[in-house]
């Protein structure tokens, strides 16, 4: 198992396992035990906190990326890289936080007039803390990945935060803490997340703290213009992501009860997105490098297999939950939910089209061409902007839906044809064809199986089903050879005489 397969396997069996406990938390224990208004604040908290932490580091995480294999020594000081690293974040999140507090008050005036912003009012100021600290995290995740140490802080990520998540909603649940002090632990356990990551970073002794090379200096007005396109890029995409929350916050009466239930089934559509994630947090790494040796055979060969097995397997997810709606909303337990399950829906394909697209956006981003990107998300924003603001005042939830769908769309097809016309790279053959197919058979499938009284059970069987017609397809059309080859291995160990 080479080291994409390896470290992709590691990261999916951790967010897989962050799924699990985030469908405890956020479906089940914040349900039963939090309101809609404090479920909704706690998701806007979190947005805006990595937006603000977006803005405020001025790209460096992806500085990091794509200029550290050209500083790499062996001496592990890499140029000072470390250095200019830390008097970059400090400087950008300073002159960030001097704004937001100049800001804050047309804000939280604007807000106590609305449905649960009382919330907000109250606990604006957590959301600096917390959004260093995420900055803080982001940057040092993303110097960990440049000498390929990502599952650590991936399983902090994933785990570590939605335990101490849980460890919060149950003491809540005992009525041994209230909300604010759910939110304190919530801080305390970024800063835990942080000095873990820190450790681990320190013990591997890559990185030396070193006097800031001249060649580097030289170089700052190169990482200044790439850093201001990439936060421009890379907090518009965090719009893209988040926007919808905050303007329902901001356009309906509703508000953070609305942004509420949004955001519980955004969360479980996410789940859909977890094998690009698990994919990307290694093959980044690799495509920065390709560039760097100019392989764009190795490019296009990952871009095609991440498009493949992100598809082949989102759709079976998309599929199992869609099947499985009665399920969903009987452990939601909040009546709220039952009429809005089509906006899940609608948002679940979102998902789907953004990670079919594979990795078309990170190839042009770490290519000379990256400023494009920045204009093609920042039009994304735009559209993401009027067509929320005109669907929901008329749609509500599902304006925000289809706004998702609409700009994700638009946003991979620029990307896919910019890169397909300018390098001659593209993921798509006829096996996304027998995947669509596929999801199509199994998707009849699921919703035409006789209903059982139980829910449970009706669940369990259901997705079995599903489940194995949908695997025995991609199986026997050798949709992934990785896959396959995956299937082959253990096949192999179960047959009879396997390793005599």
């Amino acid at each position: 198992m080479n080291l994409l397969q390896k470290q992709g396997f590691l990261n999916t069996l951790i967010l897989y396992g962050g799924v699990a406990l985030g469908f405890v938390n956020g479906v089940f224990l914040f349900q039963r035990f939090l309101s809609l208004e404090q479920i909704g604040f706690f998701q806007l908290m979190i947005t805006i906190s990595l937006l603000y932490a977006q803005v405020a580091s001025a790209g460096i995480s992806n500085i990091i990326l794509k200029y550290f294999p050209y500083y790499r020594s062996d001496d592990k000081t890499h140029g000072g890289f470390a250095t200019f690293t830390i008097l970059w974040t400090l400087l950008g999140f300073t002159l960030f936080t001097l704004l937001f507090y100049l800001f804050r008050e047309p804000i939280l005036n604007h807000y106590s007039q609305n449905k649960g912003g009382a919330l907000l009012v109250k606990y604006a100021y957590y959301i600096i803390p917390l959004s260093f600290l995420t900055m803080v995290y982001a940057t040092m995740e993303s110097m960990a990945s440049t000498v390929f140490k990502n599952v650590l802080s991936s399983f902090l990520r994933e785990i570590g935060l939605r335990l101490f998540t849980l460890a919060g909603i149950i003491l809540i649940a005992v009525a041994a803490i209230n909300y604010h002090d759910f939110l304190l632990i919530y801080i305390i356990a970024n800063v835990c997340m942080v000095l873990t990551l820190l450790l681990y970073i320190s013990k591997g002794k890559h990185f030396k703290l070193a006097r800031i090379s001249p060649q580097l200096l030289n170089d700052k007005k190169k990482f200044l213009n790439y850093g201001f396109y990439t936060v421009l890029s890379g907090s518009s995409y965090v719009l893209i992501q988040n926007l919808d929350n905050i303007m329902l916050s901001l356009l309906t009466k509703q508000s953070l009860s609305f942004v509420g239930v949004y955001a519980t089934f955004f969360s479980i559509a996410m789940v859909i997105s977890l094998p690009a994630k698990a994919l990307s947090r290694t093959s980044l790494q690799i495509i920065a490098q390709s560039w760097a040796a100019n392989d764009m055979d190795k490019i296009g060969k990952i871009y095609h297999k991440t498009s493949v097995v992100q598809m082949l397997i989102g759709c079976l997810l998309f599929i199992g939950m869609v099947v499985n709606k009665p399920f969903i909303i009987l452990v939601l337990h909040k009546p709220e939910y039952a009429g809005f399950f089509n906006v899940f829906i609608v948002v679940g394909i979102g998902f789907l089209v953004d990670m079919t697209g594979g990795i078309n956006g990170y190839i042009m981003n770490f290519s000379k061409y990256y400023r494009l990107t920045t204009v093609f998300i920042v039009l994304g924003v735009v559209i993401c902007i009027v067509s929320n603001w005109l669907l929901i005042p008329v749609m509500g939830m599902m304006g925000a839906a289809i706004t998702y769908v609409l700009v994700v769309f638009l946003l991979n097809f620029a990307y896919w044809l910019f890169v397909k016309v300018k390098f001659k790279l593209q993921p798509f053959t006829k096996v996304h064809v027998w995947i669509l197919l596929m999801s199509i058979i199994c998707l009849l499938t699921g919703l035409y199986l006789p209903v059982l009284k139980n829910v449970y059970a009706d669940m369990v069987y259901r997705s079995i089903i599903v489940g194995v017609v949908y695997t025995g397809l991609a199986y026997f059309l050798k949709i992934s050879a990785d896959i396959n080859n995956i299937f082959d291995r253990v096949l192999k160990r179960k047959s009879p005489g396997a390793g005599v």
